[in-house]
Formats: C-alpha cells, sequence, structure tokens
C-alpha cells in the first residue's frame, strides 16, 4: 500500500479530544491532544463538561493537524474513530463530527472500540503479528483477549466487577493522593514495602482467568477507616506499595498461566494501567520464564490518544469493515461496535 495513503483518527470516549494522522506503515505522521484539565479540581471527570469541550475542540484540533501535518485530504483514505466504550456524550461528539467528515470527503467510516485501539498502539512501535494474547488494564476495563488474527478474537477473562484502574483511583483517593490514581500510587510505591499490608486477591483458587476488585477495594477502605490521618500519612510509602502489589500480583499471574497453558509465546499488555512500572517489570520477568515475548507501549500511547485508534482501523480497513454513513445507522440500537 503506498506511503501517501494515510488514515486521520478522532478519539473521544472520556476526557481527552484526541486527533492524529498515520501511515498504512503504523507510522504517526502528527497528533494533537487537548487534555481538558478543567475535571482535576473535582477529582473525577464530569460527563456534562467533557462533552462540552469535545464539542468547543475537536474542530479547532483537526484543522490544526490538517495544517499542521501538511497532508492533502486527497490523500487521506479513510476516518476512524472510537465509539465504546466511553462516555456516551463525549462519545456521539465524536462520531458526529467523524461521519460528517467522512461524508464530506466522500472516503469510507471506520468505527472502532477503544479497547481495541489500547492494544493496537503495541503495533505503532512493535512489528507483531497474531496470534497474541493481550492484558487489557484500563480506568474501565481490566480483561484478557486472545486475538487469533487482527481481526478475530475471543475474551477469556475479565473482571467480574470493578477495573483495576478504577481500584487504583480509588484507593489514591482513601490515601488522599490525588487524582488519577495510578501514576501517584506508582511514584509513591517505590519507596514502599509490598509486604506491609497483605490486602487480599480474590478468585485465586478459582481454575479461571476472570478477576475481581470489589473485596479489595472494600479491604482497603475498611483498612484506611480504621487508621487515623497520621499514620495513614506516615506509611503512605508501604500502603500505595501494598495496594499496588495486590493490584497487579493477578493481572500477572493469570495472563502467564493463560499463556503458557496454551502455548501462547506473544503477550502484550495495553491501556492506561499498562504505564505502572511494576506491572511491566514484572510481567516481563514471568513472561520471559516460559519464553514469551512482552511488548507494551511507550507512556504516552499508553493514555487515550487518536494514534492508537487508527492503528486499530488499519486491519479493518483492508478487510473491508466500513460502517454506515446513513444519518439513522446508529439509532436503533445505539452506539455499538461494528
Amino acid at each position: 500500500m503506498s506511503i501517501l495513503n494515510y488514515l486521520l483518527a478522532i478519539e473521544s470516549s472520556c476526557d481527552d479530544t484526541s486527533v492524529a494522522i498515520i501511515d498504512f506503515n503504523y507510522k504517526i505522521v502528527h497528533q494533537v491532544t487537548s487534555s481538558q484539565v478543567e475535571h482535576n479540581r473535582f477529582g473525577g471527570v464530569l460527563p456534562e463538561l467533557a462533552s462540552r469541550l469535545h464539542i468547543k475542540n475537536i474542530m479547532y484540533l483537526t484543522e490544526l493537524l490538517i495544517r499542521e501535518s501538511k497532508i492533502n485530504l486527497n490523500d487521506i483514505k479513510a476516518i476512524a474513530v472510537s465509539i465504546n466504550p466511553g462516555l456516551i456524550g463525549s462519545l456521539i461528539v465524536g462520531l458526529s463530527f467523524a461521519k460528517s467528515f467522512a461524508w464530506s470527503l466522500g472516503i469510507p467510516l471506520i468505527t472502532v472500540n477503544h479497547m481495541m485501539g489500547h492494544v493496537f498502539a503495541n503495533y505503532i512501535e512493535h512489528r507483531i503479528t497474531p496470534p497474541f494474547l493481550a492484558l487489557v488494564v484500563s480506568g474501565g476495563h481490566t480483561e484478557l483477549v486472545f486475538f487469533n488474527d487482527e481481526n478475530t478474537f475471543v475474551t477469556v477473562g475479565k473482571t467480574l466487577d470493578d477495573s483495576a484502574g478504577e481500584t487504583f483511583d480509588k484507593s489514591a483517593k482513601l490515601l488522599n493522593l490525588g487524582y488519577p490514581g495510578g501514576p501517584v500510587i506508582d511514584k509513591y510505591a517505590k519507596d514502599g514495602n509490598p509486604e506491609f499490608v497483605k490486602f487480599p486477591r480474590a478468585l485465586k483458587q478459582k481454575d479461571d482467568y476472570n478477576f475481581s476488585y470489589s473485596g479489595l477495594k472494600t479491604a482497603i477502605k475498611l483498612y484506611c477507616h480504621d487508621k487515623d490521618s497520621a499514620f495513614l500519612e506516615a506509611h503512605k510509602s508501604d500502603l500505595a506499595a501494598s495496594i499496588q502489589m495486590a493490584i497487579i500480583e493477578p493481572l500477572i499471574s493469570k495472563t502467564v498461566r493463560y499463556a503458557k497453558v496454551n502455548n501462547i509465546n506473544k503477550i502484550l499488555l495495553a491501556g492506561g494501567v499498562a504505564a505502572n512500572s511494576l506491572l511491566k517489570k514484572l510481567l516481563q520477568e514471568k513472561a520471559a520464564s516460559i519464553n514469551a515475548e512482552l511488548y507494551y507501549p511507550s507512556l504516552s500511547l499508553c493514555t487515550d490518544n487518536a494514534a492508537m485508534i487508527a492503528a486499530a482501523a488499519i486491519p479493518k480497513y483492508i478487510a473491508g469493515q466500513f460502517s454506515p454513513l446513513s444519518v439513522n445507522a446508529f439509532s436503533e440500537k445505539g452506539i455499538r461496535f461494528i
């Protein structure tokens, strides 16, 4: 496929508005992202505010992207957009804009599952071919997914309740460490003792590959409520390290066990929690022990970004998996993965 062929992608599933152009060799030509810092004072994302800010930013960012990339619009072969999971209002902003843009250019629209985007972020920096096992961990999702090829996959394990990323956020809030919780717990944990408190690991004896974090969240909450603020402040590094280990141990053990049992030699780490330094280190060590390679994206590609949506759209473009541009194409069943 010619290097002059490009794909433009839009990501607006939560609180980051991102647009990117990549070529069909998975090389990022240019990317522009606006992070909505307005949510920080609330300690979390306000959906209505997020939608309004996407509306404000998306046109400006797209114009900026095209101007700075110096790409001719005639060389853009498709528009890709994330459609789920995410905040419904934010997704509608991105989808509506993408459909209009694709229609105006007379080119296909490709809708992309947001979590698939995180998986294919690895394709931007690594040369990978299926089959592979993907551990997808983010603020809202924790899943173990086996890919037989780029367009054929099956979820072999998932959280039965809360996600790993949400547990990081809620734990950081209980310790008064700030938001988002993942990076700040990772930071404090580097100086702490992971054996300071032995928090529970759910489903440890279960012969499956599912995860559960609701019990861990409750245990952390009860522990913190039983201690005064001075104690929590004095031991915040030890508590951060203990919490972090309780979150990542099940992720590592179940991922490696599935790979070993099924003779899988490639493991992909994806999602926001893929930025966690200890998770990457320990998973790499355990993967090596079963002769498996671990791949993970750089920090800038772990967060929500449009380049990963474009990367996930490339196999769909090659397979001709396009989405309808009609006005009522998504009206009956709502936004869904196509």
